[in-house]
């Protein structure tokens, strides 16, 4: 699922492709993927302009100058691709919106994932929901720390709990515990909430694994547009997760794939404690 480092790869990447542009044409071929009938959906964005891209957790909002948006979340399997018919990936596409700049902008995958037409009070209600982003200027240690201590359970699920911290999900949250070389099973009572001991340790990780997933374009492969070749850098560069079997590149031993509330989850049970 992509998870903040893609969606703000997708953001930095498609805002000078696409501000400023108008939607010329609508396909629907899944109703379900957007939240009105098709042809209502079609006919408040024919025309329209797009005035922005922006990012909140795990979401991007095209922002029309209608003053409404597109609300989109990709969930499980989904991708977009900017480009023609013929360069677009041979997969069932949900939405596709022809630009005025003579490319069309394909939705695919959204099987779980959607595409909203919403007013700016509708998605601030959804977005209200969600946690502070990790890589806020006012998200400090001290806040972070706040957090820990307020929560119970395991590390792992709060740094993927979306009402708790936004936009982290199974991979980075893997990467981070093992950047911090903290176990992501450990019980949050058992952190040490000090910025020398645990939480600085994983606050410390956490900005650094984004930034740097970020600065790598993410780990999702499929390129955004043709000749595209930042998007993915990250996926070389993940050290634990889906490397279960592998040795850990800090100490050798064998990396350990196994389940924690029905997510996968990797970790060096040798030097993560």
């Amino acid at each position: 699922m992509p998870e903040l480092p893609e969606m703000e790869t997708y953001r930095q990447l498609l805002t000078p492709r696409l501000v400023g542009q108008t939607i010329r044409a609508v396909r629907i071929h899944r109703e379900k993927s957007v939240n009105l009938p098709a042809g209502q959906f079609a006919q408040g964005i024919l025309g329209v302009r797009i005035a922005a891209i922006d990012r909140r957790a795990k979401y991007l909002l095209f922002r029309l100058e209608t003053g409404q948006a597109l609300l989109l979340h990709l969930m499980l399997g989904g991708l977009m691709f900017l480009g023609s018919e013929e360069d677009r990936p041979d997969r069932n596409t949900q939405v596709e919106l022809d630009l005025s700049g003579g490319q069309t902008l394909y939705f695919i995958g959204l099987r779980l994932g959607y595409l909203h037409l919403l007013d700016e009070r509708q998605y601030l209600a959804v977005l209200a929901k969600l946690g502070p982003e990790p890589l806020a200027p006012d998200f400090t240690l001290e806040r972070f720390e706040q957090l820990l201590s307020g929560t119970r359970g395991t590390l792992k699920t709060t740094l993927v709990n979306q009402q708790k911290l936004s936009g982290i999900g199974n991979c980075y949250a893997d990467e981070i515990c093992f950047e911090a070389a903290i176990l992501p099973t450990r019980p949050l009572a058992s952190l040490s909430l000090q910025p020398a001991g645990d939480s600085g340790r994983l606050y410390s990780a956490m900005r650094a694994v984004l930034m740097e997933a970020i600065r790598q374009g993410g780990y999702m492969e499929q390129p955004l547009f043709a000749g595209d070749h930042l998007t993915g850098g990250y996926n070389d560069h993940c050290l634990v997760y889906d490397r279960g079997g592998e040795p850990c590149v800090r100490c050798g031993g064998a990396i350990i794939q196994a389940e924690l509330s029905s997510r996968k989850v990797f970790y060096c049970a040798q030097c993560q404690h």
